[in-house]
């Protein structure tokens, strides 16, 4: 049962972080290894993997909660690339975290924002470097 809780929480992980999720993994294995099996297992085997709200849904409450903590920026700047690789738009992401401002305050949903920006230019700057890469290969 483990195994089979294990393999399908690590699909979820790579599903939403891509090569994130293995580096995330790797990062504790030197000081607790367990809570890398923790995550894997219980929040994408068991959370993530529910029916009943789809990927997107998911990321997108989960900035909501990050947010709201105001205490994760690493975790909110790794929801935030997640939730664009499930297909959130950049729009939706400021829209969740507008609206957080009504519940978290105005500082949380601006380091918020600040951190979506970091995120979306970092995305646009890999994008710009691979379209570059391509052109000097032709």
């Amino acid at each position: 049962m483990k195994d089979e809780r294990h393999e399908k929480g690590w699909k979820k992980f790579q599903e939403i972080h891509g090569p994130v999720a293995k580096a995330t993994v790797e990062s504790l294995k030197d000081i607790s290894p367990e809570l890398g099996r923790f995550v894997t297992e219980f929040a994408f085997g068991d959370i993530y993997s529910r029916p009943g709200l789809d990927l997107k849904t998911r990321q997108m409450l989960t900035i909501a909660s990050l947010v709201t903590l105001g205490n994760a920026p690493l975790q909110l700047k790794s929801h935030i690339k997640g939730a664009l690789n499930v297909g959130v738009t950049k729009q939706q992401i400021v829209e969740v975290i507008l609206q957080m401002a009504v519940y978290a305050g105005f500082p949380a949903a601006m380091n918020a924002m600040y951190a979506a920006k970091e995120v979306f230019k970092d995305r646009e700057r890999r994008k710009g470097s691979s379209k570059s890469a391509v052109r000097s290969s032709k």
